[in-house]
């Protein structure tokens, strides 16, 4: 692994390069976090962003870097699934694109990008090899001895690697204290940013058209769901939620299930087996309690015309749904898993739910459904707390700083 380096000792005579390497181009934050970051370097540094295969499940999030002027480059070996023939093939394209490159830093996101890329990486002698985990998967995704393989690899990863980024507090304290991956002082906390003036800006009349294309009026109570429809996700634990929720006579209600993937059939089984009465956009119906929207691609238009947003999963990093819906004042109800306590404030603008207790989660989304007066009062402290924290200006002046951070320690 210790190949000889292709590049200089110090980097501050010429611009720095920088290669982002990513999964695969799927609708979701990773892509936005990687894309954002690529392109807000320029001209400081000069970067390339390269990614995997999407699966067919899953939605292209090309066009996010399209609208950023950035050009992928393809890895068609670079699938999500383990594949040890098609991560060797991966793993040489990636040689060749680093060889050809001549990065001073490599910066992988998520799990597969992470591994091919560090070892990629490693072998080609880059002085700075990053890697930032958007979240993890030590718990709740698969069983304990894939688990316990998955964590020596990464622990493995972590040596290889300059520096780590995690993504909140809770989430540094995880990776370097409980899992081990890497040593704490390797590890450096780096809050996500996004572009939050689409999330308030012109807010009434994107609420108004949302509603008029869903035919929902004005004064009906609009509950979101934001995200991939996967098993993670826990959106059963959701709908059996609605399901009791519903049984309450009279309320205007709507629930919105934004986003798809492969679990869509077996929730919309399970809510034909249930009694759950849902739209899809193969069989709209308007009249519907449940709206099955598929994916959205203005997603400051759907956020417009919630009312709640919520989110069950058995795990995140930090959601972009809940950030965006504190920029929007909706107030949130979500179970208290990963780092999603550190991205709200619990009780001002977030009701958080024990994992998995299914009535704390129930009667905390109908608490602010019912209760306008508490409601309203949720909606207010989300938009200053989210420009403080979550714009992409910040991401970049932080991302800036520990590349040249980095850089100069590889120097000395």
């Amino acid at each position: 692994m210790n190949a000889p380096s292709l590049h200089r000792n110090f980097y501050f005579w010429q611009v720095p390069k920088v290669l982002q390497i990513v999964n695969r181009l799927n609708l979701g934050g990773i892509t936005y976090n990687a894309a954002s970051i690529a392109a807000r370097l320029r001209p400081e540094f000069e970067t390339m962003i390269v990614a995997g295969m999407k699966d067919d499940t899953e939605e292209s999030s090309e066009f996010m870097l399209k609208n950023l002027g950035l050009e992928p480059v393809y890895i068609p070996d670079m699938m999500r699934e383990i594949d040890p023939v098609r991560d060797y093939k991966a793993y040489c394209h990636l040689l060749e694109i680093i060889r050809k490159f001549k990065p001073d830093i490599v910066h992988t996101h998520a799990a597969k990008a992470g591994m091919v890329g560090r070892l990629a990486a490693r072998r080609a002698g880059v002085p700075v090899i990053v890697h930032t985990y958007h979240g993890h998967v030590f718990h709740s995704y698969f069983g304990k001895a894939k688990t316990r393989i998955i964590l020596e690899i990464e622990r493995f990863l972590g040596r290889l690697s300059t520096g780590i980024i995690a993504i909140s507090e809770k989430q540094k304290q995880e990776l370097g204290s409980v899992y081990r991956v890497a040593r704490p002082e390797k590890i450096h906390v780096v809050e996500l940013g996004y572009d939050l003036v689409p999330f308030q800006t012109s807010m009434n009349e994107k609420r108004k058209k949302f509603r008029e294309t869903y035919q929902v009026s004005d004064n009906t109570i609009c509950v979101g769901i934001i995200g991939r429809l996967v098993p993670i996700k826990n959106l059963q634990f959701f709908l059996e939620a609605w399901n009791a929720i519903t049984n309450n006579k009279g309320l205007n209600i709507k629930a919105f299930i934004i986003g798809d993937g492969e679990e869509r059939p077996a929730l919309e089984t399970w809510c034909t087996a249930n009694g759950l009465h849902f739209s899809c956009p193969e069989k709209p119906d308007y009249s519907a309690s449940l709206v099955f929207t598929s994916w959205i691609f203005e997603p400051d238009l759907a956020m417009a015309g919630m009312d709640i947003i919520a989110l069950c999963s058995h795990n995140e990093g930090t959601p972009a749904s809940l950030i965006e819906a504190q920029a929007a004042g909706k107030p949130i109800v979500s179970s208290n898993v990963g780092g999603i306590s550190n991205i709200v404030l619990p009780g001002k603008t977030a009701l958080l739910t024990t994992p998995g207790n299914q009535q704390e989660f129930t009667d905390a989304l109908l608490k602010l459904i019912t209760d306008a007066p508490f409601r309203r009062s949720m909606e207010t402290g989300g938009p200053e707390f989210a420009n403080s924290r979550f714009h992409y200006d910040r991401l970049t002046s932080d991302i800036k700083d520990l590349y040249h951070h980095l850089l100069m320690k590889r120097s000395r």
